[in-house]
Parts: C-alpha cells; structure tokens; sequence
C-alpha cells in the first residue's frame, strides 16, 4: 500500500521531504512507527498500537506517555507524517482533547471542542488567500472562486493538515472536500505555519468550528481534470451559492 503513493501531487507538499524518508525505511523492513522514530525529531515517539492499554483514552496516552500508537495502516502513516511536520499543532490539539476527557471522560458522543479537534485533525487544510478568494469561498460562489478569480490562486497557498483527508487523496475523487480555516497571513514555511497555529488553537473560537467547506481538488493547479470546462458546473460537489439556494 505504501509503492501507490505519488509524491508528486501538490497535496503532499507539506510532508513531501519527510514522507519519502520514511517510505524509504518502510521498504527497508522496519514498522511504520519504527520509521517514523527513524527520521522524527518531533517531541514523541511512535509505538505499536498493542502498546495502548485497554480501556484507556488514545488521546489521553498520547497526552501522559508523550508516546503515539501506530498501525500498519496509511492512516497512521499520515497521522505520523503531520506529526512530523506541525508538532506545536498536534501537541495543542492532543493537551485540549487530554483536558476535555480529564473534565468530562469519555461519552458516547463528542462535545463541541472535541468534534471540532477532531474535524481538523482528521480532514483540516489552513489557507492564505487574497479576501476576493475567501470571500467566494465562504458564499459557495464556485464560479467566482475558481473560474473568475482564479489567476489570484497564485498569490493562495493551501496546506493540508488532516491526516484521514491525506490518505483519502490517495485515490483522489472529485467530492473530497477540506474544512479549511484561515491562516491571515502569507505562510512562508511549514515552521512558521506550526507555530502560528499552534496558538490559533483556542477552545473557544473552536468549539464553534471555524471551518469552510473547500473541494480540494477544484483548487487551480490541484488537478489536471478541473481545467476542462464544465468540471465546476457538477452541483453534487460544487453546490450552488447560498444567495442562489
């Protein structure tokens, strides 16, 4: 499962470097947390999921071992990748899961914090964009954002976070869609990105998951198949603006 990764798409910028080290390591033999520890200096380290005692919280063992339990899985590969690269981030999102499960355990359904942690963990994407851009993103004005102003996505960049949403791409369909939230200014490096976002991290403005739905794959550059004409005019995926619903 490892050999069908394609390197080269731009959704995998972030974690480029540092993913075919550890698909490197991969072929060599070792475990996927094995490879990972092999090239981390992240601030944890990766452990076989047998490590994760029964009936114990996994972001909680996260929080009190500084230790990541890990599958031979794609999804833990991702999982393992972002750490790798935004480990303020991840260590942010791990301490206000901890908190919430230390003041309420853990019940059958996620509160508000907790379900909007685990939203961007799973399928988050931070953007810095031009306000034309997120202001069509925001109205669903699909026409607008990807058609009408799209010479401004050269001035975009949007970086996916979301380890589930990366191991989706792999085989890429025209519905996958980011909860994107806002970076404000021009993001000039992953570090940069990690640490500014690390403090965005509130659980405040969070709990009201500030988030906007993007098709990633309608992104200019993303895709070869959304430069033929008609690709935006699909409403199953690029639904119509509010004004217009």
């Amino acid at each position: 499962m490892f050999r069908q990764l394609d390197w080269e798409v731009r959704w995998l910028d972030a974690i480029r470097d540092q993913g075919v080290s550890v698909q490197r390591e991969l072929f060599e033999g070792k475990t996927v947390a094995q490879a990972l520890n092999a090239v981390s200096t992240a601030p944890i380290h990766f452990v076989p999921q047998a490590d994760l005692p029964d009936g114990t919280a996994y972001e909680q063992y996260i929080f009190d071992t500084r230790q990541v339990p890990t599958r031979e899985n794609l999804h833990d590969f991702f999982n393992g990748l972002v750490w790798l690269q935004f480990p303020h981030t991840k260590r942010r999102l791990n301490q206000l899961q901890a908190q919430a499960i230390a003041a309420d355990g853990v019940q059958a359904v996620r509160g508000p914090l907790r379900d909007a942690l685990t939203v961007f963990d799973e399928n988050g994407a931070v953007l810095s964009a031009p306000p034309a851009l997120w202001a069509a993103l925001r109205a669903r004005d699909w026409q607008a954002l990807f058609v009408d102003l799209r010479p401004l996505w050269r001035e975009a960049r949007l970086v996916l976070f979301g380890h589930a949403l990366l191991e989706k791409l792999v085989s890429p369909r025209k519905p996958m869609v980011a909860h994107v939230y806002q970076a404000p200014v021009a993001i000039n490096s992953i570090a940069s990105l990690d640490a500014w976002l690390a403090q965005a991290v509130q659980p405040g403005p969070w709990a009201a998951k500030p988030f906007t739905p993007l098709p990633v794959l309608g992104v200019p550059g993303w895709w070869p198949a959304n430069e033929v004409p008609g690709f935006y005019g699909d409403a199953q995926v690029f639904r119509p603006p509010r004004a217009a619903r």
